[in-house]
C-alpha cells in the first residue's frame, strides 16, 4: 500500500486531465462541494481498483456507484464507477 505521502489516487487541477487518467484505469479524486459540504468522487474505469481502495478505508462494496462516462479524447461512453467520499471517508488534501 502507499506510504503516508503517497496516495493510491491522483488529483488534477484540470477536470479533463483527471477524466483522462480515470479513463486509463487510474483512480482520480475529484473534490467539490455538494449542498455546502465538502466531498469528492473517486472515479475510475477500473472497478477492481476502486473496490480495493474501498476495502482499505472501510467502504462497503454496495456503495460503489456505476455511471458510464464519456472519454473526453474520443467522445465514446465507457463503463466507469465512483465512490462518493464524504465525512470521515473524505481524505484531507496533501500539504504543499
Amino acid at each position: 500500500m502507499a506510504g503516508p505521502r503517497e496516495r493510491p489516487y491522483r488529483e488534477f487541477a484540470s477536470r479533463r486531465a483527471g477524466m483522462e487518467f480515470a479513463m486509463d484505469g487510474g483512480l482520480w479524486l475529484h473534490r467539490h462541494v455538494w449542498k455546502g459540504r465538502p466531498m469528492a468522487h473517486l472515479v475510475s474505469t477500473d472497478r477492481e481498483r476502486l473496490l480495493a481502495y474501498g476495502r482499505t478505508v472501510g467502504l462497503p462494496p454496495a456503495r460503489l456507484q456505476y455511471k458510464p462516462l464519456k472519454d473526453p479524447r474520443t467522445g465514446v461512453r465507457r463503463e466507469a464507477w465512483h465512490w462518493d467520499l464524504v465525512g470521515p471517508f473524505l481524505p484531507p488534501p496533501l500539504a504543499p
